[in-house]
Order: C-alpha cells, then sequence, then structure tokens
C-alpha cells in the first residue's frame, strides 16, 4: 500500500504539524519517510488495514512487533525543525513509557480522506482490528494529540490513561482498550 496520497498529510493529526514541521511543502516532503518509518513493522506484519474504496488506512503494530526507532529518529532529525526536536523526541519517549508492559495491539497511524471523514471509515476500522484484539485476547494501545478524536476511540472502548504535554507540544492523550 503506498501511504504517498496527497490527501492523507493534511488529514493527519497535529502530532508533528505543531508548529514542528514549519510548512506545508516540508510536511509534504518529509512526512511520508516518517509513517513508512513508524509503519514499517505493520506493513512486514500484514497490519494495515484500508477501507474498501480507499479512503482511510490504520497502521497497527501487532503484539511483539516493534516499530524501527533508528528510522523513526532519522526522520524526526531530517523533518522537524531543530528548535523543536527536544520536545518531540520527550513526547514519543513519555508515550513509550505508559505503554502497557503485556503483549498488546499498538495504534500507530489512522487517517480518512478528509472528504470522507464521519462516515464510518475510521469505526470501520478500528472494529475490524479490534476483533482481533478481542478474539486474542489483547488490549489496544494508541495516542491522540486530537481531542476530537478521543471521542471516537472512547465509542470503541478505550479510555484517556493519562494526558501529556512537553514544552510546545499539543496535549497527548494516551488511550487504553482492554480485550472484551
Amino acid at each position: 500500500m503506498k501511504l504517498s496520497r496527497p490527501w492523507f498529510w493534511p488529514s493527519w493529526p497535529t502530532r508533528l504539524r505543531a508548529g514542528c514541521i514549519v510548512s506545508p511543502d516540508q510536511y509534504l516532503r518529509h512526512i511520508p519517510r516518517l509513517f513508512r518509518a513508524l509503519g514499517a513493522g505493520s506493513f512486514e506484519a500484514g497490519a494495515v488495514h484500508r477501507s474498501p474504496n480507499g479512503a482511510g488506512v490504520a497502521i497497527w503494530l501487532p503484539p511483539g512487533v516493534h516499530g524501527d526507532t533508528a528510522l523513526v529518529e532519522a526522520a524526526i532529525a531530517d523533518s522537524v525543525a531543530r528548535d523543536m526536536q527536544g520536545d518531540v523526541g520527550a513526547v514519543f519517549e513519555m508515550t513509550e513509557h505508559h505503554r502497557p508492559s503485556e503483549p498488546h495491539w499498538y495504534l500507530s497511524l489512522i487517517g480518512v480522506e478528509a472528504l470522507h471523514q464521519n462516515k464510518g471509515y475510521g469505526a470501520a476500522l478500528l472494529e475490524h482490528a479490534l476483533y482481533y484484539c478481542d478474539r486474542e485476547h489483547r488490549a489496544a494501545y494508541l495516542w491522540s494529540s486530537n481531542k476530537q478524536n478521543t471521542s471516537l476511540y472512547q465509542r470503541h472502548g478505550f479510555e484517556v490513561v493519562t494526558t501529556i504535554q512537553v514544552g510546545s507540544s499539543p496535549p497527548i492523550f494516551l488511550m487504553l482498550r482492554r480485550p472484551r
């Protein structure tokens, strides 16, 4: 699956857009590399799902599969404004600190084309993966920098574990869903 469709980048939450990547052209130039780094293990594990019409995608890391930290760090170093790199690194570090210790599914990225949002594609992508979480009796973990998205996750059983904020970052909502 190719993740460089232009619609995906502007609809991605504020994780890195909030002053970290200073211009839209830099965002479009650098974010595909960061997405590939964040999702490398997901592609290899077959844990990337898209809606039937291609309007949405969810990138999960299954239990025992981890992203490539070196690739992520390199992508951040090349794409994030130098004065923001410490804050971004600290945010990633804190989200990892709060990650569950037991085997779990991690929602690395989810996005729906702006013209197709609020039509159930994000919910369907979540439900698809959460079915497997429940079948395997595994928790699911995510973090969101967009407060508006937390209600979608809560409707699917996620609870806010804690909220973190580093420097000028937006509030980051760490969320966990226990298996049902």
